[in-house]
């Protein structure tokens, strides 16, 4: 098998997806894996910003077919590499239209396709959600709830809805995802940083505060089976 994809979802604005992707692409690279990253939020890269120095980096629009055309074709022209795709918000409509022409070439790439589906605690993360896998019925979904909008009892909707036994009944995780002090997170955005320079240039305290942090991501993502 060639390495997975892994598609940071969310369906809207606001739920914390960048920051879930840069996490993400650290986690792996800090792995020493090899990886691309695409990202789909055209009108505010803020993810391809931080990593287009450092790392194999893709902007793709996924608004149409040819966006999921090329994304089909980078899969393809590097199956030794992670795909880390983060979306951007509009995406959704776009995924119900063009996502199964991904899900169809799965099997010739040779790759799994897992979304990590970024909440809040809002009604409209489970609708959108409910969409998506509709929409790409073969990816493994694993919700993953922004700790930066509360502690994991307060996912409510979430936590005793009819879609989290769904997402699990069809192998996916629920997950937290553990929040960034602010004046960190804000560092790494105002100064376009990703998070291994962040890690090393930053002031003491907050670096103390950031690799808190990566452990706790670091703890989460490795429950993933077998990524």
């Amino acid at each position: 098998m060639a390495k997975n994809i892994f598609l940071i979802g969310g369906g809207k604005g606001g739920v914390g997806k960048s920051l879930v992707s840069m996490a993400t692409v650290d986690y792996f690279l800090q792995r020493g894996e090899d990886l691309v990253l695409i990202d789909a939020d055209t009108s505010n890269p803020d993810v391809w910003k931080a990593y287009k120095d450092s790392t194999r980096t893709e902007l793709l629009d996924l608004d149409g077919a040819d966006g999921w055309i090329e994304l089909i074709n980078v899969a393809d022209n590097h199956p030794e590499s992670v795909i880390v795709i983060n979306s951007a918000a509009r995406n959704n409509k776009s995924v119900s239209a063009h996502g199964p022409i991904l899900s169809s070439t799965l099997p010739e790439l040779r790759r799994k396709l897992v979304t990590l589906w970024v909440i809040n605690r809002q009604r409209d993360s489970l609708e959108l959600l409910k969409e998506y896998m509709d929409a790409i019925p073969e990816t493994v979904v694993h919700v993953v709830r922004n700790g930066y909008f509360g502690e994991e009892r307060k996912f409510e909707l979430y936590n005793g809805s009819k879609r989290r036994g769904l997402v699990e009944e069809r192998g996916g995780l629920s997950l937290t995802f553990p929040d960034l002090a602010d004046r960190v997170s804000d560092d790494i955005y105002s100064k376009r940083m990703n998070i291994a320079l962040a890690a090393k240039d930053l002031p003491l305290g907050n670096r103390a505060e950031l690799h808190r942090w990566r452990a706790a991501v670091k703890a989460m993502l490795e429950r993933l089976p077998n990524e």
